[in-house]
C-alpha cells in the first residue's frame, strides 16, 4: 500500500508575489505559505505520493533530491498537523 496525500477539498489557494495564501473554508482558517509550499499544495489537487511531490519539485526549482524530500516531508507534517491534508491509502 501507498500513502497519498491530498489537499482538502474545502481549501482555496490563491498566489500573490511569490508566494500563497491559503484560506480553508470549512474552519475559515487561512494560511500564508513559501512558493514550494503552493507548489506542493497545486500538486495536491490530486492525490500525490512524497516521491511524486518531491519530483514535482525537483523538476520546478534547482534542488537536491534530499533537500526536496526533506522540505516536502516537513511541509505535509505541517499541513497535516493545520487538517488542510487527507491521507489516501491506494495500490
Amino acid at each position: 500500500m501507498t500513502l497519498r496525500y491530498r489537499r482538502h477539498p474545502e481549501l482555496r489557494l490563491t498566489a500573490l508575489e511569490g508566494e500563497g495564501v491559503v484560506l480553508h473554508l470549512g474552519t475559515r482558517r487561512y494560511f500564508s505559505v513559501n512558493e514550494s509550499g503552493l507548489a506542493i499544495l497545486e500538486a495536491l489537487k490530486s492525490p500525490r505520493t512524497v516521491d511524486e511531490l518531491v519530483s514535482a519539485l525537483c523538476a520546478r526549482y534547482e534542488v537536491t533530491v534530499g533537500r526536496a524530500e526533506a522540505t516536502v516531508r516537513e511541509f505535509l507534517a505541517r499541513c497535516r498537523d493545520a487538517d488542510v491534508l487527507l491521507d489516501e491509502s491506494g495500490s
